[in-house]
């Protein structure tokens, strides 16, 4: 069976038509509807997530307190490869800090409660031992905020996400 299309049939089967569009082919508008519309304000930031994964010590001290970290928070996460929370915890600190080319990517990062980048890094206390005992690390996993060099917060043991998105987002 063919069905016939009636001009009121084919109207409701086409996509509706903007506002500017109709006022345009009626004649009734001029074209400056979309000029004169409220825009929406958006916010965008260019500051790069970075992680440094199995860092040693320069690359800790770079991280942490060089030129780079102004004006940024960052995550260090002390581990041990034969540490079982801490294979449970360092997926979820990566995936939560992870660099993202697009904005579609931001939706599975934590934010900020301050709203400065978040970088990771992760210290393996197995070959960085000198950073372990100057930070007094005495359970793994531990996790140390810092903010312009200093300590600001810090977590100790495997948390959940929800859990770390939570600690994240009261940086």
């Amino acid at each position: 069976m063919i069905a016939t299309l009636t001009p009121g049939r084919l109207a409701r089967s086409l996509p509706r038509e903007s506002l500017v569009l109709r006022s345009l082919r009626s004649g009734t508008g001029t074209g400056t509807e979309i000029a004169s519309a409220p825009r929406r304000a958006f916010r965008w930031s260019a500051c790069r997530r970075e992680q440094f994964l199995d860092a040693d010590k320069d690359t800790f001290v770079r991280a942490v307190t060089g030129e780079g970290s102004k004006n940024k928070l960052v995550l260090v996460d002390f581990y041990a490869n034969w540490c079982g929370p801490c294979k449970m915890l360092s997926p979820i600190l990566e995936k939560l800090t992870a660099p993202s080319p697009s904005d579609a990517a931001q939706s599975t990062q934590a934010q900020t409660g301050s709203g400065l980048p978040l970088d990771l890094v992760t210290i393996n206390t197995d070959e960085q031992p000198e950073l372990a005992m100057e930070y007094n690390i005495r359970s793994l996993p531990t996790v140390l905020a810092f903010k312009d060099g200093k300590v600001v917060n810090q977590f100790v043991g495997a948390l959940p996400e929800p859990h770390v998105k939570k600690f994240i987002s009261q940086l």
